[in-house]
């Protein structure tokens, strides 16, 4: 009897697997911090025989090289991926067995990268799992966009037939099992659910529902912004990724947390945004340990500058070290645990601003000196509306744009008030007075804001140039 064991990357909208029999197994697509696949394979008392990668990865760092080197275990990988360490390289059709009557084969299923491999896992020659990585997704498909804007329309045609690969060569019952999907930015679209087979995206995948044209002039369409980090997650994963270190950073005083500051460098405050508002150290930022921090921390942080945690315990801080490594911020300049008290010199106070709801803005948007910033991206824009005459400028962007904003008290939203709280940092890192709207973007409208509409532009220009909007 086979086992899928899942393995969570919540914080990346990701999953990996650990599948198997009685004495061996296969890691799919495995995560940065590869303990916790050893733990599961040791919970089910197996040996990993396989590592195999579906495509190298454009949105965190894999643990694959390191595991199949402490485990000793063959690592498989699409032989057309270009990669500059030693590998068993993947073919389409290729099977390797994984124990008594289970065996996994290879099914080439380009469109999220070129190379794209989906491996499914038989049971005594019938096929009871798809581990689909960036091909086929719960309803929809991974975005083809993210290897080389020249390629991104004949990629995703590649994903359109490799969705009917899929779809016409395995049984209605056959469980698929994408890596992504999940909440992460590699998704084309919105996943709906939280498992799924073959028979199921058969009747409702956007990919096996619509033909090839309409699918693909609404998926390159319907293209969301991507991660800047996700320039540098492709070449790590083809270069080789070193193990990782999570022992604690050095500890980092109130002196040298000033230092850092005066020297430019990112002091982030992983506590959550209450808190911080209610007091932090002036310059710092404030990146929740909880939620996506990875995303958004490694989306604004200028690649490669050093950065300083600031946790409530050291738990916080081992938490936020593990969800950085994933995405390649390996290690910490410094970290230093507790409250602004204990991250203060002597003599100096805490920084505060205050927290709003939309019925607050309501209530003083026609004063003087009203600056209302919505940090949502485009498409939210689009599809939910906005807060006529509010100005908007994406968190992602905000760090370069902060001298587009007018003078006056910036009142900063997103949809539901994660976002609104780093912009919030941001700005007041940056000096400006500002209130972060801790609330639901719902509540706008009931609140009696005026509230606008756009058009969305990328399907404009669709439909006047016949491809993609450049």
């Amino acid at each position: 009897m086979y086992f899928v064991d899942t393995i969570e990357v919540p914080g990346l909208g990701n999953r990996s697997y650990l599948a198997g029999g009685p004495r061996g197994a296969v890691a799919v697509d495995p995560p940065r911090d590869i303990d916790r696949v050893i733990a599961a394979a040791a919970r089910r008392d197996v040996r990993i025989a396989y590592v195999v990668e579906t495509h190298v990865h454009n949105d965190y760092v894999t643990g694959g090289l390191e595991l199949a080197r402490l485990t000793g275990a063959a690592y498989l990988v699409p032989a057309g991926a270009r990669v500059a360490y030693e590998r068993v390289p993947v073919h389409n059709g290729d099977q390797v067995g994984i124990d008594a009557d289970l065996t996994l084969r290879a099914v080439a299923t380009p469109g999220h990268t070129p190379h794209h491999t989906a491996y499914v896992l038989d049971e005594a020659g019938v096929a009871v799992a798809a581990f689909t990585g960036g091909s086929l997704l719960i309803g929809t498909v991974g975005r083809p966009d993210l290897v080389e804007p020249r390629l991104t329309d004949e990629l995703a045609r590649a994903q359109h037939a490799s969705a009917h690969r899929l779809a016409e060569g395995l049984p209605e019952g056959t469980a698929v099992l994408p890596t992504h999907g999940f909440g992460s930015f590699c998704s084309a679209g919105r996943s709906a659910g939280d498992s799924t087979t073959i028979g199921h995206e058969r009747a409702t995948n956007e990919a096996l529902v619509k033909d090839v044209d309409t699918f693909v002039a609404e998926l390159l369409a319907g293209l969301d912004d991507v991660p800047a980090y996700y320039a540098h997650m492709g070449p790590a994963n083809a270069a080789g990724p070193a193990p990782v270190d999570l022992t604690p950073p050095a500890p980092a005083g109130a002196e040298e947390i000033a230092a850092r500051l005066a020297a430019g460098e990112w002091v982030v405050d992983l506590r959550n945004r209450v808190a911080f508002a209610e007091g932090h150290v002036a310059g710092a930022v404030n990146f929740e340990a909880e939620g996506q921090l990875a995303t958004y921390l490694a989306w604004l942080l200028p690649w490669g500058k050093p950065v300083t945690l600031l946790a409530e315990s050291p738990e916080q801080l081992a938490h936020a070290q593990r969800e950085l490594v994933r995405v390649g911020i390996d290690r910490p300049a410094a970290a230093g645990t507790g409250s602004p008290v204990d991250w203060l010199r002597a003599g100096e106070r805490p920084r505060s601003f205050p927290r709003g709801t939309f019925a607050g803005l309501a209530k003083v948007r026609e004063g003087d000196g009203i600056v209302v910033l919505d940090v949502r991206r485009e498409s939210e824009r689009v599809a939910s509306g906005h807060i006529a005459g509010s100005a908007h400028i994406p968190v992602h962007q905000l760090r370069d744009r902060l001298g587009e904003l007018p003078d006056g008290t910036v009142w900063v939203h997103c949809a539901g008030g994660m976002r609104a709280g780093i912009a919030a940092s941001l700005l007041d890192a940056a000096g400006r007075d500002v209130v972060a709207v801790d609330d639901g973007f719902g509540a706008a409208a009931e609140a009696g804001l005026p509230m606008a509409h756009t058009a969305p532009a990328r399907a404009t220009a669709l439909a006047s140039t016949g491809g993609p909007a450049a």
